[in-house]
């Protein structure tokens, strides 16, 4: 067998094992998700060796998805770190034997706190299963190592049972992408579903504004300090009543306008594009990517001037 031919059985062979393991889903499975899903304390997930880093990642896995869970080394349990284990919790054990001797050893302690064991394990008979409140029962498959020793389908059929249990706990307890979001503030999602306009706009005495009777040549000194690219203009309650733009300004030197007698609201855009505070910053990149235009109003409900929100700050906030 070539190295492609033995890759492809290595697929083959994992595959087969979750094929099978998702064909045992039964009773077990649903008992385990109400125990979760239900459990006052923290889940905590154990395994030695390759489980053990299957553990791991589950239980970043549930963290993530809205179900508080932690990994327990099994070595650091017996020194000390069975501490954090109470009576309100659920222990979630992963050993295909069922036999390791690190995790027997830390199986009498775990039950004397009284914490629900839920035992995942491919050995019907095991001390594992004996000390377990619930146990779901992996099938029989071949290992993909071609000694048929070291854990590969065992653990991947783990991973994807443990996977199975996170996501159904998730939707089934209303799980949303915001909720996902405030786990991941700095992943791009969490910023897409965080991030607001009021958190990204240019606001207060950077904000470049003129009244409305303001002189053009005025204007076009406000915007060159402020340098947003556009200047609002107000009436005397700070109500927004047109803008004008870099491109604007360019248009009307082409037309050689009088920039010291024409006033603003002669030559103003009297239909600016506004958006509100609590808006979507990911949704507001969509209208001015759409729009093709650089930069919006931010105005509240009462049409006062708030700030100005540009496509620049979105890009500068990690949003694409």
């Amino acid at each position: 067998m070539n190295a492609l031919e033995r890759a492809r059985d290595v697929f083959d062979k994992e595959i087969d094992a979750l094929q099978k393991t998702k064909d045992t889903l039964g009773e077990e499975f649903l008992s385990a998700l109400d125990l979760i899903m239900n459990c006052e304390g923290k889940l905590i997930i154990t395994g030695i060796g390759k489980p053990g880093h299957v553990a791991k990642k589950l239980a970043a896995t549930f963290s993530s998805l809205g179900t508080p869970a932690f990994h327990l080394h099994p070595a650091e349990a017996l020194h000390g770190d069975l501490g954090m284990v109470t009576n309100k919790d659920i222990v979630l054990v992963i050993s295909y034997s069922g036999e390791s001797d690190e995790i027997i050893k830390i199986l009498p302690s775990i039950k004397m706190t009284d914490a629900v064991i839920i035992a995942v394990t491919g050995e019907k008979e095991s001390t594992l299963v004996k000390y377990g409140d619930i146990a779901i029962l992996l099938p029989k498959f071949e290992e993909a190592c071609h000694l048929r020793l070291a854990p590969t389908s065992s653990t991947t059929a783990a991973m994807v049972l443990g996977d199975a249990l996170a996501v159904v706990a998730s939707e089934k307890s209303g799980f949303l992408k915001e909720d996902f979001a405030k786990f991941h503030p700095a992943g791009a999602l969490g910023k897409r579903l965080c991030l607001h306009v009021k958190e990204l706009m240019v606001k207060g005495e950077k904000i470049p504004s003129v009244y409305q009777e303001t002189s053009l040549y005025e204007a076009i000194i406000e915007l060159g300090q402020k340098g947003q690219g556009m200047v609002v203009v107000i009436n005397q309650n700070r109500k927004i009543i047109g803008i004008i733009t870099d491109g604007d300004l360019r248009r009307m030197m082409q037309r050689k306008v009088d920039i010291y007698n024409v006033k603003v609201f002669e030559v103003m855009n009297k239909k600016p594009v506004c958006t509100k505070p609590d808006e979507m910053a990911i949704n507001v990149l969509s209208q001015l990517r759409k729009m093709k235009i650089n930069g919006m109003v931010v105005a509240n409900l009462q049409n006062e001037l708030m700030g100005i929100i540009r496509l620049q700050d979105i890009v500068d906030a990690g949003l694409i």
